[in-house]
């Protein structure tokens, strides 16, 4: 018979009972003899009767053991899930543990940020406070040291704490109730008044006992230190000053033990979830690359392809919907919902989770209380989730980069996209007609291959075409809209220009050149793109490329981060670096421009790869840069990733016009994009919305500059 590997939920289940016998254990050590009492300090379990004391360390032992044995039967759920490693990488494990605690994350959001703080904050440092009493407690006379000036200083601090703490709650109701914005309100729950009530009598009832024991002592003055607690003991009257500690005491104690019993089972748990979903975020696959797949070409054992039941997903997908704190960042920042599309992510999360939490052995609660009305019979998610949500998303990954607990959202609704268009093919008609052209086409748009060079035509200069024979230093990845867009043609005609003009050597692919596979990947059809990329593979194998320019962040970002799961190793160069590099080393003479510029960040450029700096140099002018509210990370998508640029955008405002609008506002000359769909939705936009502001790439800025 084989041992019983270690799981989760049986690690969990052995830590339950050792805090069970560990608590009573801390019971017995505290009824020996011998407990000393200074001057200066306080008797632990003062006026408390033996028999109360007897009932808080069996009941502690008790609530400890349920709460974290709770715990353990909702880390079923996530065994659930296929393997995802997350090992390695300690260092940045490490860091990914101290921004958690250090709340870098939920400070994002300022207002949020500093309540979060306070009652976290607050919150450890009182059980810490209290963790050291026990302590003391239970030292030998000889080695306690909670007495003399430390007592004060501790008593000060612990004050300080628990007005932190009641504090924050307080700020938490206003915001829940009062203020209440929109992300906030429409997903207020039952459990969110009991949280915030247990908290607050955690808060309140512990400084009122703190008075009461002050005044049942005879309000020594060494208590003055006791910032809170001594002035509120003058409230108590001697007759009564006994039973009302008592009183509170035990309320105080049955407050914690409720808070012990709402902490795995109400959203309350991301409390120790979201910073462990933080530690455990790092990965070997770069944040630009799907879930790796294996080669569809050559698999015969294959039963499904994407996600569409909970076994489906991975453990650490999984573990998201729990970790997740419900704050609606995500819907905040989300183009298609910002516009009135069916997508909230915050909504896939939740329902995932809903699905595995009613269809788990046990059923465990839901990260947030559901309706009563919604019944899930399957652990299908598309129980809950509709293929309409899932075709909605851009793939901006806004709601990843803004998320405070680093869910993995886009890659869920990548995963669901896969099942839905290859085992279900209900994916929208436009695609069918994309899909058909890349297959046979080799490229989206259905146009013929030999009409790829057809730019070349266009330049002075013989432009190399790489084959047998024929060798560069970069590679060129024109990309497919380069290559037949008559407006991105006159992106890549700059682009050679530039190149030309400062002796840069490289070469095209010319008609060998297909289509990165970037609009079927994306969109859910793991073989067409399979197909693409093994050939683009082979042929850039064959030929030797180590280095490729493009001036398509969705070609950079395949290239870079999804060839690499078929062993491809290229150095990948956004167009803008090379420009930015070829400037800084005098190889092109720039004129300072005249006119003002606003810059879009392409997703897959900034978001995906992190390229925010490179575009920006080279679109600097002499009148300056004019940033939009939202630019670099925080860059609102212009609607074209996730394929959706071949999808009719038939619900609600178009992204791009939301996107357009806030270019114009800037009030700037000219809009500089740094890729060729943004600059097709956003050229689109502006002509929509009757504007003429000219929108340009980069490279057409700087070659007007450099060529004037």
């Amino acid at each position: 018979m084989e041992p019983r590997r270690p799981t989760v939920s049986r690690i969990l289940g052995g830590v339950a009972v050792a805090l069970f016998l560990g608590t009573l254990l801390l019971w017995w050590l505290g009824t020996l003899p011998g407990h000393v009492e200074f001057p200066v300090g306080r008797e632990i379990f003062g006026d408390i009767p033996d028999p109360l004391i007897a009932l808080f360390y069996g009941g502690m032992a008790a609530f400890l053991a349920l709460s974290v044995y709770l715990f353990s039967l909702r880390s079923r759920n996530w065994e659930r899930g296929g393997p995802d490693p997350r090992l390695g990488h300690w260092g940045k494990r490490v860091k990914s543990l101290v921004s958690a605690l250090r709340m870098r994350t939920v400070m994002r959001d300022r207002a949020a940020g500093w309540m979060h703080a306070m009652i976290y904050w607050g919150f450890v440092v009182l059980f810490l406070g209290t963790a050291t009493l026990e302590v003391d407690h239970l030292l030998p006379d000889g080695l306690k040291f909670l007495h003399g000036v430390f007592y004060q200083g501790y008593s000060l601090i612990l004050d300080v704490a628990g007005v932190v703490f009641v504090v924050g709650v307080l700020w938490a109701i206003v915001r829940r109730y009062g203020v209440r914005p929109w992300r906030l309100r429409s997903k207020t729950r039952d459990e969110d008044a009991w949280i915030l009530f247990t908290l607050a009598m955690i808060g309140i009832t512990g400084l009122l006992v703190e008075a009461a024991r002050i005044a049942l002592v005879g309000r020594p003055s060494f208590e003055v230190w006791s910032i809170v607690g001594y002035p509120l003991s003058g409230l108590f009257g001697a007759s009564t000053v006994q039973a009302w500690h008592r009183a509170l005491w035990i309320l105080h104690v049955v407050s914690f033990t409720a808070f012990l019993v709402l902490l795995p089972t109400t959203k309350l748990r991301h409390l120790f979830l979201s910073p462990a979903n933080m530690v455990l975020s790092t990965r070997e696959r770069p944040k630009g690359a799907m879930r790796e797949m294996p080669n569809l070409m050559e698999a015969e054992d294959i039963e499904t392809v994407g996600t569409s039941v909970v076994s489906d997903f991975t453990w650490k997908q999984l573990l998201d919907t729990d970790a997740c704190t419900v704050c609606g960042r995500c819907t905040s920042v989300c183009p298609a919902n910002v516009t009135g599309k069916p997508l909230d992510p915050r909504e896939v999360v939740l329902k995932l989770g809903e699905v595995a939490a009613t269809t788990g052995t046990p059923v465990v609660s839901s990260t947030v209380m559901g309706d009563g009305a919604i019944t899930v019979s399957a652990d299908s998610v598309f129980e809950r989730i509709t293929p309409e949500e899932l075709w909605a998303c851009t793939t901006c990954r806004a709601c990843d980069e803004i998320c405070p607990v680093n869910i993995e959202i886009v890659d869920k609704i990548l995963d669901m996209r896969r099942y839905l268009s290859l085992m279900e093919s209900e994916f929208p008609s436009e695609l069918g007609k994309t899909y058909v052209a890349l297959e046979n086409q080799g490229n989206p748009w259905g146009m013929a291959q030999q009409d790829r060079v057809a730019w070349t035509k266009r330049v002075d200069f013989d432009v190399k075409i790489l084959e047998e024979g024929v060798s560069a230093e970069y590679l060129y990845w024109v990309g497919c809209a380069g290559s037949f867009d008559d407006r991105n043609q006159k992106v890549t005609i700059s682009t050679a220009r530039l190149f030309h003009e400062a002796g840069v050597d490289f070469a095209i692919l010319g008609n060998r050149e297909r289509c990165s596979g970037d609009p079927a990947r994306r969109s859910g059809n793991e073989y067409v793109f399979q197909q693409l990329a093994l050939e683009n593979i082979e042929t850039l194998t064959s030929l030797g490329v180590h280095k490729i320019v493009t001036q398509c962040p969705h070609c950079y970002n395949t290239l870079k981060n999804e060839y690499a799961q078929f062993g491809a190793d290229f150095e990948l160069i956004h167009h803008s670096e090379l420009l930015n590099s070829l400037i800084k080393e005098g190889r092109l003479s720039v004129d300072a421009g005249d006119s003002s510029a606003t810059y879009h960040d392409p997703c897959y450029l900034g978001r995906y790869n992190d390229v925010y700096d490179a575009p920006r140099a080279v679109v600097g002018t002499a009148e300056g840069l004019i940033e939009m509210d939202r630019s670099k990370s925080s860059s609102f998508c212009c609607g074209a990733g996730g394929a959706q640029f071949w999808m009719e955008d038939k619900i609600g405002k178009k992204v791009n016009v939301e996107r357009a609008q806030e270019a114009l506002a800037t009030g700037a000359d000219e809009i500089a994009v740094a890729c060729p769909f943004c600059f097709i939705m956003i050229d689109d936009a502006v002509k929509e919305l009757g504007q003429e502001v000219p929108v340009k790439d980069i490279s057409q800025i700087l070659a007007e500059r450099v060529f004037r």
